[in-house]
């Protein structure tokens, strides 16, 4: 009903009835009208009389036309940028004469449209193309400048800017636009732009340099193969050293891409060319780190280069790896397909092997063999009696007393412990720093003994640890540590005297400090400094000089302050014939930081007349052979309290003093002459 009423609510156009519809007597066709059209030229307008200039009012009266004309165009509507271009491009050379336009008024069209627009390129183009046609090399520099700067992503800017440059012999020039450009991280192709120009000059290095070679001082990030990190930018920098002679380099590109890559990329190895050997290593490496899926091709390549390049034992290498490659497949797909018997004899066989000379670098993979066959019979096999048995065959195999190996030791005690047979796992690790003491066995069987609460049996593991090992400082620290623990002070201090009178020791420092701490926790202030006395009568080291001073100024109470500046003030008198001046120099701040917290006005005064001064001196320099290697400046202290250095300062003041009176003396002669010009003007 609705869709009814829509319909008649619409207006039908009436149609014209025709009367006569028979056709015309004379019939007319398109043809006929284009021609008639021709012929007539109806819309065709007549030419402009031509127009002659002869002198120079009309040539004026023309330009100011001609320019009217424009600025009416501009006027209208100023954001169309054809009409600026029909402008400077119509005057850049007037009409009917060979004379250019004025360069200052070109520039003022050129400057008001960039005013406009200043992103449009065609702009900065035609501008800079008008100077450089003009022979105007400064100021198309200038607009180069502001070019790139406005827009620095358009790479045209930056490309007709260095050929300038080129073209110019501007080489320095050039080199600087590049390298502000690289700034910017451009797109690849101004990369080898920039490394093509390098090399055009010879400048190897520096190619190499923007390539991506390390240690340039500027360019730590700001390389081809770390912006745009790509397989094919390492095979050009690579090939690029190749091509020069470096093939050193281009090896350990190739090395650096693989550390960068990690197991990427790996397939690609076969475009390395390298000496056949490390190709070998190469292929090696790859395999090891990718996934046997995406191997098989990289597989089938190193299968092809030994059969080229290979010995006979390269390519039974290849086949036993092949091989080992389907077994491993198997198992993946079935991992209960083995048989316990045979794989004991395998296992049996291999073991039978043993190496035939007593030295441990020859026995390090042959240890393996028995600690993997005692894993599968213990996880595997699940018969702890015969693992047992293979860990006992292992250790009365291995020559003691020439060398062993604390992994098999350690491994048996820890199988006998998972048995919960502690007897045996103590007898074992009993039996090994017996035979052969090493600090790793005893470490640990200490700390068995610790988590069983065997204190008793930890003390004599430590006595025994320190009988074969008197120098080791951590053993003294860790048994002083134990029996405090346990709360035995006298042992631990008993201990700590022992440690310290040790003829020889790795760490003397650390278990002085450890010593010292143990005191201060003890609250025990007289013992803390009488052990410092003692290390200060073995070392006058300036640490020990000053840890002491802030130990006594930790005290707390009201002799603290004095006390310490008492030891600062030995310490000074001590170290005066020290030669490490920079030890002395450390103490003085250290000594002054302490006054300026706690010390008054004269006794910070005091500090800072004991200050040293820093002096630059030159001294020579021999070479290795004893011959003169030229002269060296270094930077040396003079302390105002040594006697030695009295004429020095001496010396520097009256220099100091000679100076200013020059200084002074240059003063006085100009300033005469400055009142005679004043009185004459």
């Amino acid at each position: 009903m609705a869709a009814s009423t829509a319909a008649g609510k619409q207006r039908i156009p009436k149609v014209a009835k025709v009367k006569n519809k028979a056709p015309a007597e004379v019939q007319i066709t398109a043809e006929q009208l284009l021609r008639e059209a021709k012929e007539r030229e109806l819309e065709l307008l007549p030419p402009p009389p031509q127009q002659k200039i002869t002198d120079e009012e009309e040539l004026n009266d023309y330009k100011l036309r001609k320019r009217k004309t424009f600025e009416d165009n501009i006027r209208k509507n100023r954001t169309v940028i054809s009409n600026w271009i029909k402008y400077f491009s119509n005057f850049t050379y007037f009409p009917f004469t060979s004379l250019p336009m004025l360069p200052y008024r070109a520039r003022s069209i050129y400057e008001r449209a960039l005013d406009v627009d200043y992103r449009n390129i065609t702009l900065w183009l035609k501008y800079a193309e008008m100077e450089m046609k003009n022979r105007q090399v400064n100021h198309a520099r200038n607009i180069w400048d502001r070019a790139i700067t406005t827009l620095p992503r358009v790479n045209q800017f930056w490309y007709k800017y260095t050929y300038m440059e080129e073209m110019l012999g501007n080489i320095a020039g050039g080199r600087q636009v590049f390298e502000r450009w690289m700034e910017w991280q451009p797109e690849e192709q101004a990369w080898h732009s920039y490394i093509n120009f390098e090399l055009r000059y010879k400048e190897v290095d520096r190619a190499r340099y923007f390539y991506g070679y390390p240690g340039w001082h500027f360019l730590n990030s700001s390389v081809l193969v770390l912006v745009h990190p790509d397989v094919k930018n390492w095979i050009k920098y690579a090939r690029f050293e190749e091509k020069h002679g470096y093939f050193a380099h281009a090896r350990k590109v190739y090395e650096r891409a693989v550390e960068f890559f990690g197991d990427e990329h790996m397939d690609d190895i076969s475009m390395w060319p390298l000496q056949f050997e490390r190709v070998r290593v190469i292929y090696k490496y790859a395999l090891d780190r990718i996934s046997k899926q995406e191997a098989q091709e990289l597989f089938k390549n190193y299968t092809i280069f030994e059969k080229k390049f290979g010995d006979r034992r390269g390519i039974e290498d290849i086949i036993v790896s092949k091989r080992r490659f389907q077994y491993e497949e198997e198992v993946k797909a079935n991992p209960h397909n083995y048989d316990p018997n045979t794989v004991r004899e395998v296992y049996e066989r291999a073991i039978a092997n043993v190496p035939p000379i007593q030295e441990k670098r020859h026995w390090k993979r042959y240890i393996y063999l028995w600690i993997n066959y005692a894993l599968y019979e213990e996880l595997e096999a699940k018969d702890p009696e015969r693992t047992r048995q293979v860990y006992q065959a292992c250790l009365k195999l291995i020559p003691h007393k020439k060398f062993t190996f604390a992994k098999i030791w350690l491994l048996y005690a820890q199988f006998e412990i998972r048995q919960k047979n502690l007897p045996f796992a103590r007898r074992a690790l009993g039996t090994s720093i017996g035979k052969c003491p090493k600090n790793k066995l005893f470490k640990v069987y200490i700390e068995l003994e610790l988590q069983l609460r065997e204190f008793d049996r930890c003390r004599k593991l430590y006595e025994k640890f320190l009988e074969f090992a008197p120098e080791n400082c951590t053993s003294w620290i860790k048994f002083a540590e134990l029996e405090t623990i346990l709360g035995d002070i006298e042992r631990a201090r008993a201990i700590y005297e022992l440690a310290i009178s040790q003829p020889r020791l790795d760490m003397p420092e650390v278990l002085w400090k450890s010593y010292i701490d143990f005191e201060i926790e003890q609250e025990e202030s007289e013992k803390t400094r009488s052990l410092y006395r003692r290390l200060l009568q073995r070392t006058q080291h300036v640490k020990v000089w000053i840890s002491f001073a802030q130990f006594e100024l930790s005290a707390g109470n009201e002799e603290s302050l004095t006390k310490c500046r008492q030891i600062y003030e030995e310490a000074n008198k001590t170290m005066r014939n020290c030669e490490e001046k920079e030890e002395r120099l450390m103490l003085l701040e250290s000594w002054r930081n302490f006054e300026d917290e706690f010390g008054t006005e004269p006794q910070k005064e005091r500090v800072d007349k004991l200050m040293p001064e820093k002096v630059k001196k030159r001294r020579k320099v021999q070479a290795e052979d004893g011959s003169d290697a030229g002269w060296e400046e270094y930077y040396d202290y003079i302390f105002p309290e040594d006697a030695a250095n009295q004429p020095n300062l001496k010396l520097l003041a009256m220099a100091k003093l000679w100076k200013k009176q020059q200084q002074e003396k240059d003063a006085a002669e100009q300033d005469p002459d400055k009142d005679v010009d004043e009185s004459e003007s």
